[in-house]
């Protein structure tokens, strides 16, 4: 299933809930806005290259619209529009005063150098300066990209329109970031574990946990369950898997990752093949990766009794009605993994004010966020008898409808 189906299924299914009429369903569904251009840039052997990006703006009836920009070379037309709608249900779940967008180009960029790299983000922005803004479309990194890049993409825009901090997020520190930012989507991630832990009477020190993806979500979300006690006893990236039932030592595996490259030979566990990483005896199953990774072909060998989604999309609608089946808890991806978004917010916020907050606010906004965003979750569920992910969906279409009514769009 692509991903826009599988967006758009979960849609659906919220919005027969909310008994939506067919012309507020178009309406929500339609994107604002779809942009394709095509990026040239000579290479540093000389050579011309093409690439093609893309930004799609799906709605801006709460504000700005907000979403990444990621570099890899499976970016399509398809990906990126799903990933524009998630940003709008994201940013609604955990009432942040955002609309959704999303971009990408499709290119590798691990085969690319770093000037090239550069000056493909300038060609983009350069296409795309008109249409972005600090009260339009507020882009931030994302798979491929970095603080770096957002740093490219913040100078090339000062060119067109001045200096204009809040006009991307995740940027480096020195030139309008948030401190917090690097940790936000794990941290986001815990503080939303520690709610569902707290309805079941449990705590994040009673589980194990098995982490597919080991980069800046993964790994962060490794050292955060670690220190409150959480007991990592698999992960995996692409370049291998390695477990250990007694528990990882997590602060040895980043360092060893840092001069590595990699998990693969941590002397601190045993290697096994990393597509099996999904299947592991644990409590806790966290996928920090791509998109569909448990689907309805594998969803029955999930040991796991909680799956928190710190990827996008990485549980597909088939997948899920066998899970909820099974008893299988899944904390859904527009819930889990949108501390990333909230401290994005929290940076734009203090660009508008030019006043910097201390890392320990940034800290205990987000966990504030994620805690009141869990209680209206938890309401909306009551109230429909439904799952997580259904209620999620549920309370983010009805604040989008409501927001597109009142505004008489």
């Amino acid at each position: 299933m692509n991903p826009i189906e599988a967006t758009n299924r979960n849609f659906h299914v919220a919005a027969q809930l909310l008994d939506l009429d067919e012309h507020n369903v178009r309406q929500l569904l339609t994107p604002h806005r779809e942009i394709k251009v095509e990026c040239s840039i000579t290479l540093d052997d000389g050579t011309l290259a093409t690439f093609v990006g893309y930004r799609i703006q799906h709605d801006q009836s709460r504000g700005p619209m907000k979403g990444g920009i990621r570099f890899h070379h499976e970016v399509d037309h398809d990906e990126v529009g799903a990933l524009a709608a998630l940003m709008t249900w994201k940013t609604a779940v955990v009432n942040l005063p955002y609309g959704g967008a999303k971009g990408g180009i499709g290119c590798n960029p691990s085969g690319m150098t770093e000037a090239e790299l550069q000056r493909l983000t300038r060609v983009f922005v350069q296409k795309m300066h008109d249409l972005v803004g600090t009260y339009t479309d507020i882009p931030a990194p994302d798979m491929g990209t970095n603080a770096r890049v957002m740093g490219w993409f913040v100078d090339e825009y000062a060119k067109f329109h001045g200096w204009s901090p809040g006009v991307v997020t995740g940027k480096p520190i020195e030139l309008g970031g948030s401190l917090g930012r690097d940790s936000a989507t794990g941290r986001g991630l815990l503080y939303g574990a520690e709610c569902l832990f707290e309805s079941d009477g449990r705590d994040v020190k009673d589980f194990t946990y098995a982490i597919q993806g080991f980069g800046n979500v993964g790994s962060w979300a490794a050292r955060l369950f670690h220190e409150r006690g959480g007991r990592i006893v698999a992960v995996s990236d692409v370049g291998g898997a390695i477990r250990n039932p007694a528990g990882l030592d997590v602060p040895a595996l980043v360092d060893y990752v840092a001069v590595k490259g990699g998990v693969k030979g941590f002397p601190g566990g045993e290697s096994f093949p990393r597509d099996q990483l999904l299947f592991q005896e644990c409590d806790v199953l966290i996928p920090a990766a791509l998109g569909g990774v448990i689907h309805a072909d594998n969803a029955a060998e999930i040991r796991a009794r909680y799956i928190l989604e710190a990827a996008n999309n990485p549980v597909e609608p088939d997948a899920d009605a066998i899970l909820s089946k099974r008893g299988v808890t899944v904390l859904p991806d527009i819930y889990a993994n949108a501390g990333g978004v909230t401290v994005s917010y929290f940076e734009w916020v203090q660009n508008l004010q030019h006043y910097k907050w201390e890392e320990e606010r940034v800290h205990t906004e987000l966990r504030h966020r994620m805690r009141s965003a869990w209680n209206d979750l938890q309401a909306t569920r009551t109230r429909y008898g439904c799952s997580l992910r259904t209620a999620a969906f549920a309370l983010a279409v009805s604040r989008v409808d409501r927001a597109t009514r009142l505004r008489g769009l």
